[in-house]
């Protein structure tokens, strides 16, 4: 996977020349809470010229054995500057909280990642009575919130799916089966871990 970067920007606008700023940047997994240890991350300047946008980089390191950086910035007046982090690898899943403040001159920014499994769902009929069964099913997130709508299907339905990249994490299935009038309710839950690729067959 190409390099991503996420930005955060903070508008500053100071008083004197340049002041001081102290800068916290964190990095962790989304679903079981570890810390990045080495990851890169810079901070760009960024401030209007005569007749363009000029942007500079200011500094840049690694995230430390605790996915943190700490660091203190002498900023200029009137300019914009950005801190991105680089992902890990086989990354599906980005978060950035919003950059804020702690008193006037502590910035801290947190970042939260997690690596690409792969899911493969098959839906199968397979004892169908006639075309007036039908099946609503959905998958949810738990690990990492994802709510989905039901969706419906009729008749004597067949399906073999394409494997799909997706977080890692705990996930549900739910699925309603209507057939002769009656309808039960069912559930199942998985973990994925990561780059597994994982197949759910979903028979009703």
């Amino acid at each position: 996977m190409k390099k991503l970067m996420i930005l955060f920007v903070i508008g500053v606008f100071l008083v004197s020349c340049k002041k001081e700023r102290n800068f916290h940047i964190s990095a962790k997994n989304a679903v079981t809470g570890e810390p990045y240890a080495g990851l890169s991350y810079e901070i760009q300047r960024s401030w209007s010229g005569s007749f363009e946008n000029k942007y500079k980089s200011v500094g840049s390191g690694v995230l430390d054995a605790n996915g943190e950086a700490f660091f203190t910035k002498r900023l200029h007046d009137n300019s914009s500057y950005s801190i991105s982090v680089a992902p890990p690898p086989n990354t599906c899943y980005i978060s950035d909280s919003d950059l804020h403040a702690g008193g006037d001159k502590n910035f801290k920014a947190e970042f939260e990642f997690a690596e690409c499994a792969y899911l493969k769902l098959n839906i199968h009929n397979i004892n169908c009575i006639d075309a007036n069964d039908y099946m609503e099913y959905r998958r949810s997130g738990l690990s990492i919130a994802e709510n989905n709508n039901f969706v419906q299907i009729d008749g004597c339905f067949q399906y073999e799916g394409e494997y799909f990249a997706l977080p890692i994490g705990e996930y549900k299935y739910e699925w309603n089966v209507t057939k002769g009038g009656i309808t039960n309710s069912y559930d199942s839950i998985f973990y994925l871990t990561n780059n597994q690729y994982f197949e759910f067959t979903l028979n009703y």
